[in-house]
């Protein structure tokens, strides 16, 4: 008997946060993932003028999926998602893997541009039955405290190619917009250094009102006067890539604030982050949310194309005899 074979091939939305219980098998794994930091570790001295650790909380945070044959056999199924990842402020450890007998691969990835990923290899789903992969982490993050020191703090004067993708546009950061690059300009008129990009800090978090709404990017949000952590992140974003000051999204659970890149005399350079939507809170974070991953502008080999600003939930196969996509279900909640 022949078989046919349907392709199909779904991606996660672009920050789905939906939490679905599930009841986790007793399998102990100890592994550390780690991803590379791109500064100094958590377990280091900082200088005096890059951020200080201040309270550090351990949690537990599970990522995964549930995935149901409910309309036909499956086959070749390949997902990936992303999972927290080792940063300065950010240890990790996987704690425990819950996975179903149909699972043949379960592994970690990370990508040139620091984000880790679970990928999820399923070769077989009989109809009407359900497989899944639920990996459970220890967390210890770390608050951020401003720097001691913040006189000579300077952008890079010659940054390095892992700091240029910071200073162009991303999706939704439009840099190069003439009206973020005048109000960029106009806000930061002789001042220099730590002074130039609190300027900044402080303009967008006057300038557009925080309200939740759809996606809409930084240039609509400057146009309307309003937006949420996404537009004010990206604004703040935009406005200091044009001013030639690295920035980027950091994306934590339920939640993205941004980092800006500044460099010392002698040529040490951090990364800052700042609240743009919430509590005033520049140069640290005391926030201890789970953090996913960094970056604005990604290029995935899994779904080549556009540009993405999140690397999103992913899954593709086939179906058997003309069978359906099938129900999956993303996890990722505290643990």
């Amino acid at each position: 008997m022949n078989t046919t074979r349907h392709a199909w091939r779904c991606r996660g939305g672009v920050v789905p946060w939906g939490r679905l219980a599930t009841r986790l098998a007793a399998t102990a794994l100890t592994a550390l993932l780690v991803a590379p930091a791109h500064g100094q570790f958590l377990d280091a001295q900082p200088a005096a003028r890059g951020p200080r650790l201040g309270d550090t909380r351990s949690q537990r945070f599970r990522v995964g999926m549930i995935v149901g044959a409910t309309a036909g056999s499956l086959r070749d199924i390949y997902a990936t998602m992303p999972v927290p990842g080792e940063w300065p402020e950010q240890q990790v450890r996987v704690v425990e893997e819950d996975v179903s007998p149909e699972v043949r691969s379960l592994r970690y990835r990370t990508l040139p541009t620091g984000v880790s990923q679970l990928i999820i290899e399923i070769p077989n789903l009989r109809a009407g039955t359900k497989a899944q992969a639920i990996v459970t982490f220890e967390l210890i993050r770390a608050a951020l405290l401003p720097p001691e020191e913040t006189s000579d703090l300077r952008p890079p004067v010659k940054p390095g190619r892992e700091l240029r993708m910071f200073l162009a546009p991303s999706p939704y950061i439009e840099s190069r917009h003439p009206r973020i690059k005048q109000l960029a300009k106009s806000t930061t008129e002789g001042l220099e250094g730590w002074s130039k990009v609190e300027a900044i800090y402080d303009a967008v978090r006057e300038t557009v009102e925080y309200r939740n709404g759809e996606l809409k990017g930084a240039a609509r949000a400057l146009a309307d006067g309003w937006g949420d952590c996404e537009e004010l992140t990206c604004l703040f974003i935009a406005m200091c890539r044009s001013e030639g000051i690295p920035a980027r999204t950091v994306w934590v659970e339920g939640h993205c604030y941004p980092e800006f890149y500044l460099e010392s005399a002698a040529g040490e350079g951090f990364w800052f982050p700042c609240q743009a939507a919430g509590t005033r809170a520049f140069g640290g974070m005391p926030d201890q949310l789970p953090i996913l991953q960094k970056g604005d502008n990604f290029r995935d080999s899994d779904r080549p194309g556009k540009p993405l600003r999140y690397m999103s939930e992913f899954i593709r196969g086939s179906a058997v005899n003309g069978g359906g996509a099938p129900q999956v279900e993303w996890i990722r909640e505290p643990g």
